[in-house]
């Protein structure tokens, strides 16, 4: 969510009525988070200029491990240094550390194709902007889901019911530092999930969404008291349930 706000809001900088925008002081600390869009705080260090040149070897965008050479255009500008810079700085300051660590397995190499065209500058703001748009599209859609055996039937699901809550097993990325509470496409994903961790007997899906729209299951690793909810469902490993009163 933080990346892809980031993106767009480079996007809008590149595009801008003003020019290409650059952000000269880019810094996490500038940027705040409000209502699940990612603002800037502080403008004073923006700038629309964009380097004079007379050639090509004028135009080297230089920071402290990599160096990268620019395009002396037609009007003597070095040619979308701004955008560069700042699409570059996102990856520096968020991507290497927010994209590799939270989606699904099998969204990860998507992730990492654009960690590594925009750690390269091969990703303009528009093509970067597409990719994270796409991956966006099958997290939510769930058409990154292989197709893989029906686990669901393995479980017994009791509508209207949820576990009471407290401290369980840890998983990462959690939602919850008091247990394993994670987004799913649907009932199905989270079987497998829980079928693929040792520890689970049990999931809980409730309404609750995140900003996708995808649910939010829980998973325990024992049974305990349930009580009424309407608006849950509990799915119990039926090898679990067996000779244990429901």
């Amino acid at each position: 969510q933080i990346c892809l706000s980031l993106v767009k809001l480079l996007f809008y900088l590149a595009h801008s009525p003003l020019g290409s925008i650059a952000l000269l002081d880019f810094q996490p600390r500038q940027f705040v988070m409000v209502d699940g869009n990612l603002k800037v705080t502080d403008m004073d260090d923006a700038s629309t200029e964009e380097l004079s040149c007379k050639e090509d070897n004028d135009c080297t965008l230089d920071f402290p491990t990599k160096s990268f050479p620019l395009q002396c255009s037609a009007v003597g500008k070095c040619e979308g240094i701004n955008e560069k810079k700042n699409l570059f700085n996102a990856y520096r300051y968020f991507f290497t550390y927010l994209l590799p660590h939270s989606a699904p397995p099998a969204l990860r190499p998507f992730l990492s194709d654009i960690l590594n065209a925009t750690g390269d500058l091969r990703y303009g703001i528009n093509e970067t902007l597409k990719a994270f748009e796409k991956v966006l599209h099958l997290y939510k859609s769930g058409l990154y889901l292989q197709k893989r055996p029906l686990l669901l039937k393995d479980y017994i699901s009791l509508k209207g019911f949820r576990t009471v809550e407290g401290e369980d097993y840890k998983c990462w990325p959690s939602y919850s530092h008091l247990g394993c509470l994670l987004s799913v496409h649907s009932a199905e994903e989270a079987a497998a999930i829980c079928n693929s961790q040792s520890q689970c007997q049990s999931f809980i899906i409730t309404q609750q969404r995140t900003w996708t729209g995808r649910l939010l299951a829980s998973f325990q690793s024992s049974l305990t008291d349930l009580i009424p909810d309407a608006n849950a469902v509990v799915y119990i490993k039926r090898s679990a349930s067996s000779g244990k009163r429901l």
